[in-house]
Formats: structure tokens, C-alpha cells, sequence
């Protein structure tokens, strides 16, 4: 490699552009340093050192000088910026950009164009000191892309977690019209603003406890006992009872059995009948499942009546 373009290359940490290159060194030392292995391009007129080429950051920092400041990272790449996602490591970046920037996409980088965007708050945050478009419009974009299992995952433990809120997830919804598979988000958005907190929950809210003969069930009702908060599964507050809903790791774990027993015996002493259905009946037995809800809550109703 010629010592010119190298030592360009050591001041830029490992990136040079084209443009930068040929103010020290000739233009063929570019070229040659590709045709013999040191160079790899990355974007047009952005090259990486290529041992180094496969570094995340190092590559977010191509994107970003072939950019010029017109973008932010967006989808995926943002996604694994707010946190939320690890995407495989030989997966493309994703830069959104105004409907009026035109630039080419390689298979390194995924322009995304669109109308009235502006690489600015209030559009777009920095993470990691990197310009990413805001966590809830990540998450929307990323919709269509994740596989289905995941990209369900992704919303509930971003609401869990409380680093975002279905109010303003729906607010990126909103935004997207043509979103593919918009209604399946929608359907679990709506879910969410009904108290459903896991996949499980989710599963036994559309195929349990909802439809004919079914009360308004209260999800996550809160409750103090004794000084201590629980948090009700789902909770039918006239015959008090609550049907809790526990995932298929619940029956491995002995801490967590006896941690449960002892909250069933508190709420026991409020009249709170718990009830509780394993992963694999629910998911298995949905209609028997349904059956026993009807059939412990008209036998409650009874004996709270004949009291």
C-alpha cells in the first residue's frame, strides 16, 4: 500500500475516502490497494481497511461519511442501537433519508426514502453518539422485517420495560400506512392497551377469556396486601378471582413455585380465589380451559350470592 494512502488510513482509524485519498496520494493508490486485498469498499468512494472491515462500528462510520449528515440509521441498525436487537452480523445498515436525497444503495446499505423526513429532532436522537430515528418509529419500520416470533418480542418488552408506551407506538403507526402486515401490530397494540403483558397472555385474551359469557376482565389489576403490590393476571373483579397464567418455565422453577404459593395464600386472605393455568393447557386445551373459567365463575357468583 502506498505509505501515504497507509498513513491516511491510520489517521481515519481505519477508513479513507476517495475524495481525501487522492489530496495526498495518486488515484491509482486506491485502486491498487483494493486489487491487493488492503482496501475494501464499502460504499461508493468510502473504503474500509480490510481486517477491519467486518467492525460494526467501523462501518457504521462509512455509512455515515457517504451520508454527509443527510440521514440517520433507521430499522434494524437503529433497533440494535436503541438496544432491542442484535441484527446477524453480515446484515445490511439501514439509513432513512429525505424523499430528495439521492445517493445509491449497495448491498452494505438500505436507503429508505422518505417524504417530509429530516435528519433532526424532532425525527431523529443520537445513540451511541450515532443519529438514530426515535425508538418507537424503529420499531414500527422494523415490523415487516423481523421474523414474526421476534418482532412480537420486540414490542412487548419495549412496553414492559417501559421505554416506550402503545399510545405512542400507535402514533407510529399512524404514520405508516402502507406498512406491511400493519394490522397484525395493530391487533397486538390493541392488546397491550388492554393490560396483556406476554405472548401467553395474549394467546388466553383471544382464545379463553374474551367472547360470549366472558365478564370485563381486568388485566394486571393492581392489589396491596399486607404491605406488598401484586399484580392480577386476569381478574374478574365481581366474583373475585384471579386466573393466572403461568409460562412454560414455571413448572422447572422451585424459587418460583414457592414465591407463588405465598402470594396465592395473601390474596387468599382479601376472599381473591386464584386460579391457575399452565402454558401447555392453554395452548393445548383452549376450549376445556374456557369451560372451567365459566364454570368457577357461575360457581362463585353463586356462593357469593348465597352469602
Amino acid at each position: 500500500m502506498d505509505h501515504r494512502l497507509r498513513a491516511l488510513l491510520v489517521v481515519g482509524g481505519g477508513m479513507v475516502t476517495r475524495v481525501g485519498s487522492e489530496r495526498v496520494a495518486p488515484r491509482w493508490a486506491i485502486d491498487n490497494a483494493c486489487r491487493s486485498g488492503s482496501l475494501r469498499r464499502i460504499l461508493p468512494g468510502v473504503y474500509l481497511d480490510a481486517g477491519r472491515a467486518d467492525e460494526v462500528a467501523l462501518r457504521h462510520r462509512a455509512a455515515l461519511a457517504y451520508i454527509g449528515g443527510r440521514g440517520a440509521f433507521s430499522h434494524t441498525t437503529a433497533l440494535a442501537l436503541w438496544g432491542r436487537c442484535r441484527p446477524a452480523p453480515d446484515a445490511p445498515m439501514h439509513m432513512t433519508v429525505p424523499a430528495s436525497v439521492r445517493l445509491r444503495a449497495s448491498s452494505a446499505l438500505v436507503l429508505h426514502r422518505v417524504d417530509g423526513f429530516e435528519p433532526a429532532p424532532p425525527h431523529v436522537l443520537r445513540r451511541q453518539g450515532r443519529p438514530v430515528t426515535r425508538l418507537e418509529r424503529s420499531i414500527v419500520d422494523c415490523w415487516p422485517l423481523l421474523p414474526a416470533d421476534e418482532r412480537r418480542a420486540v414490542v412487548i418488552e419495549a412496553v414492559n420495560g417501559r421505554v416506550t408506551t402503545v399510545a405512542r407506538l400507535g402514533e407510529a403507526l399512524l404514520a405508516a400506512p402502507r406498512l406491511v402486515d400493519r394490522a397484525e401490530l395493530r391487533a397486538l397494540l390493541e392488546r397491550l392497551a388492554i393490560g396483556c403483558r406476554s405472548p401467553l397472555e395474549i394467546w388466553g385474551h383471544e382464545r379463553v377469556f374474551s367472547g360470549p359469557g366472558m365478564p370485563a376482565f381486568r388485566r394486571q389489576k393492581r392489589l396491596r396486601v399486607g404491605g406488598r403490590v401484586f399484580d392480577l393476571d386476569v381478574y374478574a373483579e365481581r366474583e373475585r378471582v384471579d386466573f393466572e397464567l403461568d409460562g412454560a418455565a414455571w413448572h422447572g422453577d422451585r424459587r418460583q413455585r414457592e414465591i407463588d404459593l405465598r402470594r396465592d395464600a395473601l390474596l387468599a386472605t382479601l376472599g381473591v380465589l386464584v386460579v391457575r393455568f399452565s402454558h401447555r393447557r392453554l395452548v393445548h386445551e383452549p376450549a376445556e380451559v374456557r369451560r372451567e373459567v365459566l364454570a368457577i365463575l357461575a360457581a362463585r357468583r353463586l356462593d357469593r350470592g348465597g352469602a
